[in-house]
Formats: C-alpha cells, sequence, structure tokens
C-alpha cells in the first residue's frame, strides 16, 4: 500500500460478506481484496454486498485492513437505483 494512502478515509464497495465469520472484503480495483471485520464496522452489525463505504486502509501481515468502517447513505434521495450501482450478473454455486 501507498505510504501517503495510511489513514486516510477512502471509499469502495462491499465485494463479501460471510455473516458466520463476521468478515468479508472490501473492492480494491485491480488490487488484492481488502478485509474487514465486524469489529470495525462503525454504524451497522454487517455489510451487504454491492453497498458502498467509507473506511481508513491499514497494512496488516494478511494484506490490508479496513478500519473505521462507515456505510455512505449517498443513495437514498430517490429511493430507487440510480444505475450508478456495479449489478453483477448471478453466479450459481457462488457464496458473496
Amino acid at each position: 500500500m501507498n505510504a501517503n494512502l495510511r489513514g486516510r478515509v477512502l471509499q469502495t464497495v462491499v465485494k463479501k460478506w460471510f455473516r458466520d465469520k463476521d468478515s468479508g472484503f472490501l473492492d480494491n480495483g485491480g488490487g488484492p481484496d481488502i478485509m474487514v471485520r465486524k469489529a470495525d464496522l462503525v454504524n451497522c452489525q454487517f455489510l451487504k454486498v454491492g453497498v458502498t463505504v467509507e473506511f481508513e486502509c491499514h497494512p496488516d501481515k494478511r494484506g490490508l485492513i479496513a478500519k473505521k468502517v462507515k456505510i455512505t447513505h449517498q443513495n437514498k434521495s430517490s429511493g430507487q437505483h440510480s444505475g450508478k450501482r456495479n449489478i453483477r450478473p448471478f453466479r450459481p454455486g457462488v457464496m458473496t
């Protein structure tokens, strides 16, 4: 991770969430996914795939870890999907 990104507030989309493990992964573009744990969630108890979050990214021995993770509420004004969400096709047999 670039040293000047450490501690800065970043935004991305939830890629996977495992309720049984209380953890998941955030999308990191072309790089390795960013791990997030329930203990690091600020305004919620779990995350849903496709939701946009703000977070601080920190290096860890296992990779990148998200801290102070907050759900952003940018698409609530219209009550409908604005078309900005990256909708992925359904893939049978893959848990998200």
